[in-house]
């Protein structure tokens, strides 16, 4: 059985861990009924993304885009549980199998278990944030230390583990920070953001989701999510991008020197432009951080591992 995942050329934690989670969860799994497939982790319960035609064994995938697919064919369905009661009730299911989204049971695997802190303040954008924006420059004077959600999945959320307060446009590193029981800030770059998914999980741990609004850090990331920088609202294709061309440095400097002069230049007015972010994230981090109750988060891992058993039982 193989699992799928939305797979991107960029990689995205939340997504790629579904390439080794279901091995720790659910070992020997891929040996069998390769007429199966697994779709867990993501949001992913579209017809357009998911495979036509094949059996299809949903463990805690969540809706949030598009239209939701039909699942009442049971010969090509077999849904044990989905992210939350709002994907529960999109695909017409009891509310009660809206339990968690499986991405928290990371935190069983020894691996990622006592690990030290060594990150004070961490800033973990969307995967389109850390794509067309600048979030390293806008974190460094804000005191934050920046983690990129297309990096490698275990390296990502072991920074997750290791830091003491997570500051998250990335859905899943709030997941998993509140799995590890790091205080998290929810922020978004857009006010046009799909907020469904978010509710969907914060309502199966009993928490909320108000997030702080993060001006975009470049003009590019303003394009892409059609918004606002520096008072300017973007939308549609982007332009050439390209201002007028930079003056000649002083006669004598070789072309290099010209070339990291320009660099130089260009980093620093980025920087510059990118201030309003810094702001919103330096005062995102110093805001009051949520945490779900502990009973809360463990009562649903355990109806999760009851779902695991049920299907132990009947594919292995």
């Amino acid at each position: 059985m193989k699992p799928y995942f939305w797979e991107s050329h960029h990689g995205n934690f939340g997504d790629d861990l579904n390439l080794w989670l279901w091995d720790f969860l659910l070992p020997g799994l891929r040996d069998v009924h390769p007429e199966t497939m697994l779709v867990g982790v993501g949001t992913v319960l579209n017809p357009d993304l998911i495979p036509r035609n094949i059996r299809k064994l949903v463990i805690g995938s969540g809706y949030g885009y598009g239209s939701p697919p039909d699942i009442s064919d049971p010969t090509e369905w077999d849904v044990r549980c989905v992210r939350g009661p709002l994907t529960a009730k999109k695909l017409g299911l009891p509310e009660s199998m809206g339990i968690i989204d499986p991405a928290v049971m990371v935190t069983d695997m020894p691996e990622f278990q006592n690990l030290p802190k060594r990150h004070a303040k961490t800033f973990i954008p969307h995967w389109e944030s850390a794509e067309f924006g600048i979030w390293r420059q806008a974190c460094e004077p804000a005191g934050l230390t920046y983690l990129d959600p297309r990096g490698e999945a275990k390296s990502v959320i072991a920074a997750i583990a290791q830091s003491e307060l997570i500051v998250a446009e990335s859905m899943h590193g709030a997941i998993l920070a509140d799995a590890f029981r790091v205080p998290w800030v929810a922020v978004s770059t857009s006010r046009a953001i799909n907020s469904f998914k978010w509710t969907d999980w914060v309502q199966t741990v009993g928490a909320s989701y108000s997030p702080r609004y993060v001006p975009v850090s470049t003009r590019a990331e303003a394009v892409r999510k059609q918004s606002r920088f520096w008072g300017l609202q973007f939308g549609g294709e982007s332009g050439s991008g390209a201002g007028a061309a930079p003056a000649e440095a002083e006669d004598g400097m070789t072309m290099t020197e010209k070339q990291d002069t320009r660099t130089r230049l260009r980093s620093a007015a980025k920087q510059m432009l990118a201030a309003p972010s810094t702001l919103a994230l330096w005062q995102a981090s110093r805001a009051e951080p949520q945490l779900s109750p502990d009973g809360r988060l463990e009562e649903r891992k355990a109806l999760f591992r009851e779902v695991i058993e049920g299907v132990r039982r009947d594919y292995l």
